[in-house]
């Protein structure tokens, strides 16, 4: 593991005020053909329409996999659906002998916005090192994508490190080439709490949510820690969202089972309904 970026100690100056918008996105992972995913998209779609006064400017994304992107992104289009598109991984190289890659530019051509990198699914099952995240993360920008990157500790890391320095030290990886104003969004997902059914405690996520924008201002500036948006992902429903929506540095939501279910996703996305009544 690389060594973490220092968590200051002295007092700093507040980072300048920028409204950021929430991001609640669906990581569908290897489930669903593309005929089961344009019934899920076309049923999300009927939901959200229904009840834009409860989620208002929130952003709603949905990763599906490779194979049903095409068709997706022609509902989405043809039904001028205003859900984004993101990829769930691409190659770090442009194009080549590379069988079984799918390089940015592809999907970008597809009408892709997010690519997510670095999750964890991907470092701990393909063996995805920082090297290769931050070269994903590179070829991300460079087609013109938006990269979603994925950070969080395991059991034994937080054991032995505590919460935010594995977190820390694979953010400052993936974006070491990354030029300072390029967007990015992160998305903290402590792997203990992925599929667990038992998420982090929202004082949890936005322990590790503040230690990541402080972070960000070493690593890319005051004006880019600001602006950046930062996800929480693991167990994530429609009971707990609203009290992660409330941490001041938790803008979002990556959700992984839940997004399977139109109607559950979309209570999720509806999360101002319950801040409001809780």
């Amino acid at each position: 593991m690389s060594d973490a970026p220092a968590t200051p100690t002295t007092q700093r100056e507040p980072l300048p005020l920028t409204a950021r918008t929430p991001l609640i996105a669906g990581n569908w992972k290897m489930n669903l053909d593309h005929l089961q995913a344009i019934a899920l998209v076309q049923k999300l779609s009927w939901s959200l329409k229904d009840a834009r006064h409860d989620y208002g400017d929130t952003e709603v994304a949905v990763f599906p996999p490779f194979t049903d992107l095409r068709s997706v992104q022609t509902l989405l289009t043809a039904d001028k659906l205003s859900l984004v598109l993101g990829a769930q991984d691409l190659s770090p190289h442009e194009s080549g002998a590379y069988t079984g890659d799918i390089s940015g530019a592809m999907l970008e051509k597809l009408g892709v916005h997010y690519a997510l990198v670095g999750h964890s699914e991907r470092r701990h099952g393909h063996g995805e090192s920082d090297e290769v995240v931050g070269a994903k993360t590179l070829a991300a920008h460079r087609a013109g994508l938006v990269p979603m990157i994925c950070v969080g500790e395991t059991a034994a890391d937080l054991a032995e490190h505590g919460a935010a320095a594995v977190p820390l030290a694979q953010l400052a990886a993936a974006v070491a080439q990354l030029p300072r104003d390029a967007e990015i969004v992160v998305a903290y997902e402590p792997v203990w709490a992925i599929g667990s059914g038992q998420a982090a405690t929202p004082e949890q996520a936005e322990e590790v949510a503040r230690a990541i924008r402080e972070a960000l201002r070493d690593l890319r500036g005051d004006d880019s820690a600001a602006a950046t948006r930062i996800l929480y992902g693991g167990s994530v429903t429609s009971q707990n969202i609203a009290a992660f929506l409330k941490q001041p540095n938790v803008d979002g939501a990556l959700v992984g089972g839940a997004s399977l279910k139109a109607d559950e996703f979309s209570r999720i996305v509806q999360f101002r309904k319950h801040v409001t009544a809780g």
